[in-house]
């Protein structure tokens, strides 16, 4: 990642902050709990795709990536959901 980009990321994060009042840590597992259920929902479109075209071995490849997204969710939601007492 180039210089300009993370000190862009670090400015966005710290006003998150400051703005919020949320760590950027809190903040952060949340982004990527919402990412990763949105990227399940999408990789059911995708899978639905596969199957209508045939393709039972892309189909599979979709549900194994939405399979991974829900779980790094499930891990994300714990790790927020101990952060959070």
């Amino acid at each position: 990642m180039s210089k300009i980009k993370r000190m862009n990321m670090t400015s966005v994060t710290d006003k998150t902050q400051c703005t919020t009042g949320t760590s950027n840590e809190i903040y952060d597992l949340v982004s990527v709990v919402y990412h990763a259920l949105e990227g399940a929902v999408t990789y059911d479109q995708y899978i639905e795709d596969a199957k209508s075209a045939g393709d039972n071995e892309l189909a599979s490849f979709f549900e194994e990536l939405k399979d991974n997204n829900c779980q790094m969710a499930n891990k994300a939601k714990s790790l927020l959901k101990s952060r959070m007492d």
